[in-house]
């Protein structure tokens, strides 16, 4: 059996008119077609409500959509099963997610990772090909699309309930595949808490781990038997045209008696992606491996997390404190961040300690949340 797994699919302006067509040789390359076709079972995740009624919920971050009439080229390329747990799949409301199961549904297309509630929701789905049953469990971390007890959104991960699933799931299956939607983006590395996380996963059964949400390729690990890839890129979603978003990685896994790994890397096009060239490949494969083999290093994780931290703490308390857009540029490009730092000066441990306490925290969400509700009804 050959699966293959590739990361975020959202149809842009730049190519809406090619998935309503079903050109799926415009968007992914006649070579890339033919690999993608030989595989048993091909899977993605749809990172955007299909929907043609706009109602984009308060959140920060863009609110997604893409018509339903891109569906054509979604169904063209013949996907065995599509993830929905993300943080995007809400950007429309609940009749955004409505939308697209329905059409999903119209379409013959199964999907994993969303319901009418947390318990719906949190629902695996298995594939079965050749007498071997695969598990796949579609998890994201919280943002603003997530299901609760009584509303609808995707499947968090929940560090108390999650890897009970998965333990239930690899009990009823040969093999479990977990798609977590989550880590920081533009960030080839897993922060040490994601780490964690993904070897708990392996731990309770999961025989791959692979982290989306990223929009750069990663690195990966061998964990107790058990592999963890921490970041694949994009699959079709072409809205930068940078050192991240240029490159990514579909996973290849071939099952006979056992798991074996290969990676196909992918190039951002134009309108689409095309299959790396030999030479485009292997330096892709190269530095894929080469950070790989880095995390291995003791305290190499912790170091590089550390520096991403202080490189993007001055955005975050900018944000906490309140800047509008030009004073923040005035702070960073004229003063080099030095009033956000005069600001924060003496509030820095009851802000770590807001964060950092459990109870503090919650407490916290939930005064915004009420906050966020009497505000909508003003």
């Amino acid at each position: 059996m050959v699966i293959l797994i590739a990361a975020d699919l959202v149809p842009t302006k730049v190519n809406n008119f090619l998935f309503e067509q079903g050109d799926v040789i415009s968007l992914i390359g006649g070579d890339l077609l033919s690999i993608w076709n030989s595989a048993d079972i091909r899977i993605f995740n749809l990172e955007v409500p299909l929907t043609d009624k706009e109602e984009p919920i308060d959140k920060w971050g863009p609110n997604l959509i893409a018509p339903t009439s891109t569906i054509k080229g979604i169904q063209a390329l013949e996907p065995s099963l599509i993830t929905l747990a993300n943080n995007h799949i809400m950007d429309q409301g609940i009749q955004g997610l409505i939308s697209t199961t329905k059409i999903l549904k119209d379409y013959n297309i199964s999907y994993v990772g969303v319901g009418n509630n947390l318990y719906e929701a949190s629902r695996p789905y298995v594939l079965e090909y050749g007498g071997i049953k695969i598990g796949i469990y579609a998890c994201a971390e919280h943002e603003f699309s997530i299901a609760t007890a009584d509303s609808p959104g995707a499947n968090p991960f929940d560090p108390l309930e999650s890897p009970d699933h998965i333990q239930l799931l690899k009990e009823k299956c040969d093999y479990v595949i977990v798609l977590y939607h989550g880590g920081k983006e533009h960030y080839h590395y897993p922060s040490p808490y994601l780490q964690k996380v993904c070897r708990k996963m392996a731990e309770k059964g999961a025989d791959l781990i692979v982290c989306q949400h990223s929009h750069c390729i990663g690195c990966f690990e061998y964990y107790k038997g058990s592999m963890i890839v921490y970041g694949q890129g994009d699959f079709i979603f072409n809205k930068r045209n940078d050192e991240f978003w240029n490159t990514s990685l579909i996973i290849k896994l071939n099952i006979k008696t056992d798991i074996s790994i290969d990676y196909v890397p992918i190039i951002r096009t134009e309108k689409g992606i095309r299959l790396a060239n030999d030479s485009e490949g292997k330096e892709i494969i190269e530095k894929f491996f080469e950070r790989s083999k880095k995390i291995l290093e003791k305290g190499y994780l912790e170091m590089q997390y550390s520096k991403f931290a202080k490189k993007n703490l001055d955005n975050y308390l900018r944000s906490f404190s309140g800047f509008g857009r030009w004073f923040s540029r005035i702070d960073r490009y004229i003063f080099k961040g030095l009033l956000i730092k005069l600001i924060y000066r003496k509030k820095m441990l009851a802000l770590q300690n807001y964060i950092e306490c459990e109870a503090h925290r919650e407490l916290i969400l939930e005064g915004i949340r009420i906050m966020k509700n009497e505000c909508i009804k003003l």
